[in-house]
Parts: structure tokens; sequence; C-alpha cells
């Protein structure tokens, strides 16, 4: 996962709408959004617990929701440490599985084990986000938020152009447009030389990786996920796919119902 723009309380009947962009290799073996089913020792009576797309490299996830109505996605830090020994996806799973190791403490502790990663994440009724370089974990409160490969709400181009974009949308329609939303998610225009932001990448990947939507035939932008949930717990998630020329391999919708 590469960019998240996240409404937090923005609407009167959506408090929570992500738009999420998923930017990956696209030799790297994906399954697309999915209930999971539960291990076979498992005694829940929802065998299907996590909707999510499937890594079957490493066999986790970048975005994500539960039964419950908890949200959960992860973005990758451009940052030159060491590589970590662990897949990030897991951590994503944890989240939304409510393991009772998961813990401010557990993240603290253990992020060390993962490459640099940002981790959007509910619990107990509140969005947070946990930054694994500097250990920081922030809440996101009321408002419109950003989620790359930096900091939180960090001010790169593409971060504060989707964020205008979900805002000004929330602000002129009663009721939020998936099409609408699926369309500034495909923005491919990208940012002028002296506003890219230096990660160590080299100006030509700094280039590429500026627009909100990446297009490129080793790496690019593979899904798009619009997730909202309403006043009552209630969750409508979408998905589109794309192969290595932005097209479409096809779009699926859910909806997680609180009874």
């Amino acid at each position: 996962m590469c960019i998240l723009f996240i409404a937090v309380d923005m609407h009167p009947q959506w408090p929570l709408i992500v738009c999420a962009n998923r930017d990956e290799f696209h030799h790297r073996a994906t399954e697309a959004a999915h209930f999971w089913p539960a291990p076979h020792n498992s005694q829940s009576p929802n065998p299907n617990q996590i909707l999510a797309g499937k890594d079957l490299q490493a066999g986790g996830t970048w975005l994500g929701v539960n039964q419950s109505g908890h949200f959960a996605a992860l973005t990758n830090i451009r940052n030159q440490q060491a590589e970590g020994l662990r897949s990030r996806g897991e951590l994503v799973l944890k989240a939304l599985k409510s393991d009772a190791e998961f813990t401010l403490e557990w993240l603290q502790q253990h992020s060390v084990n993962y490459s640099p990663f940002n981790l959007v994440y509910q619990q107990q009724g509140q969005l947070f986000c946990f930054n694994s370089v500097t250990a920081e974990n922030t809440q996101l409160t009321q408002g419109f938020h950003a989620v790359s490969n930096g900091a939180v709400d960090d001010i790169w181009p593409k971060m504060a152009k989707g964020q205008q974009a979900l805002e000004q949308h929330l602000l002129n329609t009663k009721e939020p447009d998936i099409e609408k939303m699926l369309a500034f998610m495909r923005d491919e225009s990208q940012a002028e030389d002296s506003s890219l932001p230096s990660t160590g990448i080299g100006l030509e990947w700094e280039r590429l990786l500026s627009s909100i939507f990446i297009q490129h035939p080793e790496y690019g932008t593979r899904s798009t996920s619009i997730v909202m949930q309403d006043n009552q717990g209630n969750t409508d998630f979408n998905e589109v796919r794309y192969d290595g020329k932005a097209r479409n391999l096809g779009q699926q919708h859910f909806v997680i119902s609180r009874k």
C-alpha cells in the first residue's frame, strides 16, 4: 500500500472514508479482496472474519476490514534502514484479528523486526497511525489526512492533491460518489522536480512515484480501495484492480452489516 486519503468525521452519514492505492511490483502474486476463512481450529461461529486482498508471496495483506467494522492498512516508509526479517503484511492481520498481544507497546518493541512502515488501525473506536521509524502513534482526529511513504500528513505534492480532492468531493456532494473517488485516485499527473521529496531513490523514481496513480510496466498501482463506514458501523468496501498497463482487471463490492 502506498497512499491513503482519509476523512474522519467529515460527513454526517459516513464518519470514516478511506481512498487507498496499493503500489507494488506487478510480478508479485496477489489475490483479490475476499472474506478469509477462519483457521481450522477456530471456534468462531463466523468463518469469514477478515475481508482483504492477499499477498500470495508472504501471506499477509496491505488493507482490510473485519466483521466488527475495524479497519487497518499499511504503507511502507522510504528509508535506508536495513530490511526487517518479517513481512509487514502480517501487521494488518494482527490489527484485524484483535490479537491480544497487539498493543502500542508491542508495536514499539517489535517494529524493528519489520522494514519501515506506517500502520493505520482502529482501536477502541479511535483511528491511529503508528510510524515505525519514530515509534510515534498519532491519533487521526476529525479532519482530512494523508498517509504515504513518510510521516503522516507530510506535505508531499500527491498527498496534498489527493487530500484536497477528497475534501472538495465531500464538500460538494450530499452522498459520496464511488466512481468520482475512483477517478481522482487514478490521477497520473506528476509533480514538478522542485516539489519532489528526496527519499534516496533517485530523481527518475521520485518523478514516477510522485503521482497518485503510478503506471509502469514493472511497478505501479495494482489496486484502488474505497472503504466507507456509516454511523451504524456498517462497512462499504469497493476494490478495483489494474494490470501493468493500467487496464481494469475487475471491480468488486462488499458490504459488512452490523446487526
